[in-house]
């Protein structure tokens, strides 16, 4: 239902070499990219874009808005949650059961935004 998202961020360069980190493990690759704005797209088709914001103003993070990526397995949401950590992430939550078929882990990008990684089943 949703062909890409794009989250705010306020140094592209860093916000690359982070999403390069956490995206990898999900098979999440670049594609493409300009002077604001890096897409990665991934194996499902969907498509993840990082930047500036159009009007200029500084990225800010939505007060409760939250993006969630699927994982193939439960060690996929373990090496995400890893990756972002060691990438500069915030923990939001560490990796574990939610609901009896929800496995989920939850962190802050460096600009503040509010991302999932989980395995259904």
């Amino acid at each position: 239902m949703i062909g890409y998202v794009t989250l705010g961020a306020n140094d592209l360069e860093r916000a690359r070499t982070f999403y390069d980190a956490v995206l990898a493990p999900l098979g999440g690759k670049r594609m493409f990219a300009n002077e604001r704005l890096q897409f990665y797209t991934g194996p499902n088709g969907g498509m993840f874009a990082v930047g500036a914001p159009y009007d200029g103003e500084k990225a800010t993070a939505g007060n409760g808005s939250m993006f969630g990526m699927p994982a193939a397995s439960r060690e996929v949401v373990d090496q995400v949650h890893a990756a972002a950590i060691a990438a500069g992430a915030k923990c939001e939550g560490e990796p574990g059961l939610r609901t009896d078929t929800f496995y989920g882990a939850y962190f802050r990008d460096p600009d503040g935004n509010k991302l999932c990684v989980f395995k259904m089943g």
